[in-house]
């Protein structure tokens, strides 16, 4: 076999065109990979990888239309062995933990691209998984903490939003008296005082972003 046919074969998945020639700009340098395909949105990776099955694929989480996280568990429902590394800006432990439970191999934050990135490549290939300590800090720290449900990540992204209870029954269809009891519930499991720091310690954990990628019921 030669070094041609040992290449890694690399999709790359970002919405930034920059991005991507920055992360193709590395892995040309390699003589162990090869990008062999790119997309900016996740109905486009699903076809591509339908079409060229990579060895790795590179996933950003924030994607116009659907999420990343909608097209990992897309792929990977269809292809169960699919090696995908998550790349993203978001470090809070939720996001981070809905994507290793949908089965990525990887998560990196951008910023940590420059020494983490190839070894990680090269480990996911191997069929080896790999999260930095500190992402694994972070879940590890709140891995007993009690789920929010979906009708509370929900509540949560509308007071995010800056809606009134009132506001927030009307577009659900529920009552004012359900919305606080979601609320009351939401506090509690978040650890906050008030709503103020509620959606705080939610956009910092990643539950904003969770909101986003829940079914509307």
């Amino acid at each position: 076999m030669n070094a041609e046919e040992r290449r890694i074969r690399i999709m790359m998945v970002d919405d930034h065109p920059l991005f991507r020639e920055g992360v193709s700009a590395v892995l040309g340098t390699q003589p162990d990979m090869e990008l062999i395909a790119e997309a900016a949105n996740g109905e486009d990776a699903i076809q591509q990888f339908r079409r060229l099955q990579p060895d790795v694929t590179l996933m950003d989480l924030q994607l116009p239309g659907m999420s990343g996280l909608i097209a990992i568990r897309s792929i990977l429902s269809e292809f169960p062995t699919a090696r995908i590394i998550v790349l993203t800006t978001f470090q809070g432990d939720m996001q981070a933990t809905r994507a290793l439970r949908a089965g990525v191999a990887g998560y990196l934050i951008k910023s940590t691209l420059r020494k983490e990135l190839l070894f990680t490549i090269r480990q996911v290939s191997k069929g080896h998984r790999h999260v930095p300590p500190d992402i694994a800090r972070a879940i590890a720290e709140h891995v007993a903490d009690e789920a929010l449900s979906i009708r509370e990540l929900q509540v949560l992204g509308h007071v995010a939003g800056g809606y009134s209870n009132k506001r927030i029954a009307t577009h659900m269809g529920i009552s004012v008296e359900t919305v606080k009891t979601h609320m009351k519930s939401i506090l509690a499991k978040v650890k906050a005082k008030d709503r103020t720091e509620a959606v705080v310690i939610a956009m910092r954990r990643g539950y904003i972003d969770a909101y986003l990628d829940t079914p509307i019921i």
